[in-house]
């Protein structure tokens, strides 16, 4: 997550007021954790949720949580 204020879209935003598309996607060099994963899947953060979250991310990398994002 951004440590950067929530007013930055606003500030950064074209003027329609939308934000560029450029600015919403996830960074490729992020290296998601399992809750991360667990969180971007809709699922409550449990032990057996982490689980399954640690093992996709094991078998599929980045690719797990790509999956999980608009």
């Amino acid at each position: 997550m951004s440590e950067e204020p929530e007013t930055v879209s606003e500030v950064l935003a074209g003027p329609d007021g939308v934000t560029p598309d450029r600015l919403l996607h996830t960074g490729a060099s992020d290296r998601p954790s399992p809750e991360d994963l667990v969180l971007a899947s809709g699922r409550d953060l449990t032990p057996e949720n982490l689980e399954w979250a640690r093992r996709k991310l094991a078998d599929e990398g980045r690719s797990a949580i790509d999956k999980q994002l608009p």
